[in-house]
């Protein structure tokens, strides 16, 4: 069965993005030896436009499949990226957005719990959840591994990691990686026999 693994970057206090749903304030730490890592170890995860500013050529290594909420979406949307992971197949979850502004990206307002229960199934490499909160909470209870890039800075408030309502689910942690810049990425997967339950965000 495929694995489900957020990947996400975060601040100290748990937020991937702004109020407004912005993530400058995170993205200055990309910088010094941690770029290096993620283009090695998750080649896939930069957008199509990045790899290709950056000479990165690298198959897919871990995942096959990205999926994202509009939010997450939007912000290549409104610079006219239509297909920001075209090295990837990409899902977004919307109940907002009815048509998919491009053929490679499929839109679709399905229950994500029933969608990602059907990828799993599915052969290929894991599945990425790029984003954001509202889409991370309601699938929790699917979510098989954490890879949280944890940014040295205090947002206050913002988007949260999860938006769920309160449903304890224990992980265990299995491994970190500290990098020159202060960020550090660390990693985790479900408890073996945790119980998840159902989840809203």
């Amino acid at each position: 069965m495929r694995k489900l693994t957020y990947y996400v970057g975060a601040s100290l206090d748990g937020f991937i993005a702004a109020p407004d749903g912005g993530f400058d304030f995170l993205m200055s730490y990309l910088d010094g030896e941690f770029v290096p890592y993620m283009c090695a170890e998750y080649p896939e995860t930069l957008p199509t436009p990045v790899r290709a500013a950056m000479g990165v050529d690298a198959p897919n290594k871990r995942f096959d499949t990205v999926l994202m909420g509009r939010g997450t979406y939007e912000p290549g949307l409104a610079v006219g990226l239509h297909n920001p992971y075209a090295h990837l197949r990409q899902i977004v979850f919307s109940h907002s957005l009815t048509e998919s502004p491009d053929p490679a990206v499929e839109v679709t307002a399905a229950d994500p719990l029933e969608r990602i229960r059907e990828l799993k199934q599915e052969d290929g490499l894991g599945i990425w959840l790029c984003g954001g909160g509202g889409l991370a909470g309601r699938l929790l209870p699917e979510i098989d591994e954490l890879v949280v890039k944890q940014y040295p800075v205090v947002a206050g408030s913002g988007v949260p990691l999860f938006r769920a309502d309160f449903a304890p689910q224990a992980f265990t942690f299995t491994g970190s990686r500290s990098f020159d810049n202060g960020a550090n990425v660390l990693t985790f997967e479900r408890t073996a026999g945790s119980t998840s339950a159902p989840t809203t965000g």
